[in-house]
């Protein structure tokens, strides 16, 4: 199975002194994701909880809801020619009765690991309807100093990023700031499907009381994965794009961008910030 860092060659140059040494660097590889036998879409991932991944993939879709909706998911054998297994294609078989989407050449999808869904035919195709309607009754009251606080904490548990550099991660968080999960991979977009996928599989959909925490930007795709699990709090370290402003205004998810030290910027949902404690007096 492929490994999440490899060894290469690398010249380093510093302060004009050349030097040759092996470098650790984050694995790439691609991952099909088969539907009950049919090609849906293929990732550039870096390889590990493969199969937590598919399914987080097709909750986004919304293929699955809920852990019943799964049947099982395996790794393909004979995906060569030569009939060796890769490991880097997976089929997810669906329960009986659960619908799953017309797989014809446009509604097939290629995602890569910097901009995910890009591949789409039209805007419209993403905005999937969801079956966790975000709903964290009553609502979370966050603390901006808890939210200042979990960057560190997610930067803690990157174990990967310490020895490459090269890794994204997304995290979920309690309402009391307690880390529940992590997962690191070369796309943001793959963390995210693979700790909503686990979520699935441990039947813990929706995740109504969580706050998602992700490195680097908030892209559409994520708040619609966001909104997709029933997560009310999205955090970034980086900027939200447009269009993610405009979904979480129009599902009431709580966006929240740059996200570094006790600094942030609030785009959406402020309701459930404490914002109170944290509002400077008007002169």
């Amino acid at each position: 199975m492929g490994r999440v860092t490899e060894r290469r060659k690398v010249i380093r140059i510093r302060d004009g002194a050349i030097s040759s040494r092996p470098d650790t660097l984050v694995t790439e590889e691609p991952l099909e994701i088969r539907l009950n036998g049919k090609p849906l879409a293929i990732t550039m991932r870096t390889p590990g909880d493969d199969f937590a991944l598919a399914a987080g993939f097709l909750v986004s879709e919304g293929v699955l809801a809920r852990q019943s909706d799964l049947l099982n998911i395996v790794y393909c054998a004979g995906a060569t020619a030569d009939g060796s297994n890769t490991y880097n294609v997976v089929d997810v078989k669906t329960a009986p009765g659960v619908a799953i989407p017309d797989i014809t050449l446009e509604r097939n999808v290629y995602t890569t690991s910097s901009c995910g869904l890009c591949g789409k035919a039209s805007l419209d195709a993403v905005r999937t309807t969801t079956r966790w309607p975000i709903d964290d009754a009553p609502p979370l009251r966050i603390d901006p100093d808890l939210l200042a606080s979990l960057p560190d904490r997610l930067r803690a548990a990157q174990q990967v990023f310490d020895r490459t550099g090269g890794l994204h991660a997304a995290a979920l968080f309690t309402e009391d700031g307690e880390l529940l999960d992590v997962r690191e991979d070369v796309g943001r977009h793959n963390a995210v499907d693979k700790l909503v996928g686990r979520a699935l599989q441990n039947a813990n959909l929706p995740l109504s009381r969580v706050i998602l925490l992700v490195s680097g930007r908030a892209s559409f795709e994520l708040a619609q994965k966001a909104v997709m699990a029933g997560i009310p709090v999205l955090a970034a370290v980086s900027a939200p794009s447009s269009l993610a402003v405009d979904l979480a205004t129009e599902t009431g998810l709580t966006l929240v961008g740059f996200l570094r030290g006790r600094s942030m910027n609030v785009y959406a949902g402020e309701h459930r910030l404490t914002l109170e404690t944290a509002t400077a007096p008007q002169s």
